[in-house]
């Protein structure tokens, strides 16, 4: 199983990528892409998702990893991280790639033991679990990799309420891969799902 992990932002993404066969993990690939700060945001877009489609491309995952949205002091970061994943996700869907998500604490609980835990400690740990005589330079692709182990992981010991999203979210978190649904579906809500659910089967049959 190959997993593509991916720490979203649209100044610089890490990406990084493990195989697990059984119970052993090894680092496939690792880095960060960043964007010009001359470049708009569209162009910014553009680029993450080309990259992304490229490395879906290439190492044919079976499964991607990506950071969940999380509220953050500074908006203009959780904006940036939102619009990152927007794309990323874009890419997993047209590739049907299927996509899990934690939170960074989720992340570093597994991988690190403690939920604190720096980005030093994630980089050591990191290299620690893949034998590596080095972290992945820079952070963002430490900490993509290590999105990448906790996937790989989870999928192993069948942690399906975390792994699968089915673990509960708040109704209003609608940036989560698979949100609770809202307590009362409006009329325009339910015929929008249902015109896609039927697109869903045409393409299918």
């Amino acid at each position: 199983m190959i997993v593509l992990g991916i720490d979203p932002g649209t100044a610089a993404l890490g990406y990084g990528l493990v195989e697990r066969t059984g119970s052993h993990l090894r680092l496939v690939d690792a880095g960060c892409f960043e964007t010009p700060s001359a470049w708009s945001l569209p162009q910014r877009l553009l680029a993450i998702h080309r990259l992304v489609v490229d490395e879906i491309e290439l190492h044919r995952p079976d499964l991607m990893a990506v950071e969940r949205l999380f509220f953050s002091k500074n908006a203009q970061t959780a904006f940036a991280v939102g619009q990152a994943r927007g794309v990323v996700l874009l890419a997993a869907a047209q590739a049907e790639v299927p996509v899990r998500e934690a939170t960074p604490n989720e992340v570093k609980t597994a991988v690190t033991g403690y939920g604190a835990a720096d980005k030093g400690q994630v980089g050591r740990m990191v290299a620690t679990l893949l034998d590596l005589e080095a972290p992945p330079r820079p952070d963002d692709a430490a900490d993509a990799v290590a999105i990448a182990i906790w996937a790989a992981n989870s999928e192993r010991e069948g942690i399906q309420s975390v792994v699968a999203g089915t673990r509960p979210v708040g109704a209003l978190d609608r940036s989560a891969v698979s949100p609770a649904p809202s307590p009362a579906e409006s009329s325009f809500e339910r015929a929008v799902r249902e015109a896609l659910e039927r697109e869903r089967t045409a393409r299918r049959s």
